[in-house]
C-alpha cells in the first residue's frame, strides 16, 4: 500500500486558486489546499486529502479518465475531469456560434466523451432555421434533444432526465441560451450550494468563472458541472495533423491519395471532394481550416 492510499479519498468539488471544496464519500465536505506550490486539481479529480481539522490538504491527484481545457485570448488552462458527457446547450434565439459548437465536438470526441445537443427555446418562431443549422450535427449521429425550459419546464426535465441520469455532465450554453434556467430546473439547491460554497472559500465576487459541481440527487449519482462565463474550449492538446480524426463528417471522407493529407490544398483529396459533392458542409469545412491554421501556429 502506497503512503497516500490510507489517506482519504475525495471529489473536487470547486476550486478557487490554491483553495478547494472536496467532498468525501459520505457528503461531508471540507476545505482543502494541495500540498506545495503547484495547484494541479480540478473539479471532477478523486483526490488523497488529510483531514486536519479546520483545513485538509490534498496530498495527490487520482489517476484522470479524462481532461478538459478552456481558452481565452492568453492561454490555455484545465479545469475539469473525469466527465462522462458533454450537453451544449444552444437556442433558437441568439443564434448560435457554429465554431463554438464545433470546437465542444472536437474537444468531447478527443477526449473521449460523449456529447449532445439541446436547442432551447423551440416555442419561439425560427425553430425550423435553427434545425437546418443543426443538421450536420444530426447527420453525424449526435444525440439532439429540443426544449422549451421556460415555456415548458416539466416536458423539457422529461426530455432530458432519461440521458442526463446517472452520468456526470458537463453544461455549456452561451449567454441568453438557458443555462441557468436549466441549472435551476433540475438542480433544486443550485443558488444555495454556490452561496454556500463561495462563503467556505471566501472567494465573493471572483468566482463568476469557476467550475461548479451540483448533484441533482440525493444519492449522488447525477451530477451537472456549469463553469459560468465559458468561453471556448482549448484545443491546442491536439495536434495539427490529427484535428481531422476528431470531426466525425471528415473522418468519414478522409479517402485521401495521401496519407499525410492537411485536406486543404492536396490532390485527391476526399474530404474536399465532399464538401464540393455537398457531403460535408461548407461551414464545418470553413471551420476546420481555422482550427487547423490556429493549432499549425500554435507555441507550446
Amino acid at each position: 500500500m502506497s503512503k497516500f492510499q490510507a489517506l482519504d479519498l475525495g471529489l473536487v468539488v470547486r476550486g478557487h486558486g490554491r483553495h478547494y471544496i472536496v467532498e468525501d464519500a459520505d457528503g461531508k465536505r471540507f476545505v482543502c489546499h494541495p500540498r506545495g506550490k503547484k495547484s494541479e486539481a480540478v473539479v471532477g479529480d478523486q483526490v488523497r486529502f488529510a483531514d486536519s481539522g479546520d483545513e485538509g490538504v490534498i496530498e495527490a491527484v487520482e489517476p484522470r479518465r479524462n481532461l478538459l481545457f478552456r481558452q481565452d485570448e492568453w492561454k490555455t488552462k484545465s479545469f475539469a475531469a473525469n466527465l462522462d458527457q458533454l450537453l451544449v446547450l444552444v437556442a433558437v434565439e441568439p443564434v448560435f456560434s457554429e465554431s463554438q459548437l464545433t470546437r465542444s465536438l472536437i474537444a468531447a470526441e478527443s477526449a473521449g466523451i460523449r456529447m449532445a445537443i439541446a436547442l432551447n427555446k423551440t416555442d419561439l418562431p425560427g425553430t425550423d432555421s435553427a434545425r437546418e443549422r443543426l443538421a450536420p450535427y444530426r447527420a453525424m449521429g449526435l444525440q439532439m434533444f429540443e426544449v422549451a425550459l421556460k415555456a415548458d419546464p416539466e416536458g423539457s426535465r422529461a426530455t432530458l432526465d432519461p440521458w442526463l441520469k446517472d452520468q456526470r455532465t458537463f453544461v455549456l450554453g452561451p449567454s441568453g441560451t438557458g443555462k441557468s434556467t436549466l441549472i435551476n430546473l433540475l438542480v433544486e439547491d443550485a443558488k444555495a450550494q454556490i452561496g454556500e460554497i463561495s462563503q467556505a472559500l471566501n472567494s465573493g465576487r471572483h468566482t463568476t468563472t469557476t467550475t461548479q459541481w451540483y448533484w441533482t440527487d440525493e444519492t449522488r449519482t447525477t451530477a451537472l458541472i456549469d463553469s459560468p462565463g465559458f468561453q471556448e474550449f482549448g484545443l491546442h492538446q491536439i495536434l495539427a495533423a490529427e484535428l481531422w480524426r476528431w470531426m466525425p463528417d471528415l473522418r468519414e471522407h478522409a479517402t485521401c491519395r495521401f496519407a499525410n493529407c492537411s485536406h486543404i490544398h492536396e490532390p485527391d483529396c476526399g474530404v474536399r471532394k465532399a464538401v464540393d459533392a455537398g457531403l460535408i458542409s461548407a461551414g464545418r469545412y470553413r471551420i476546420y481550416g481555422e482550427i487547423l491554421e490556429e493549432l499549425q501556429r500554435k507555441t507550446w
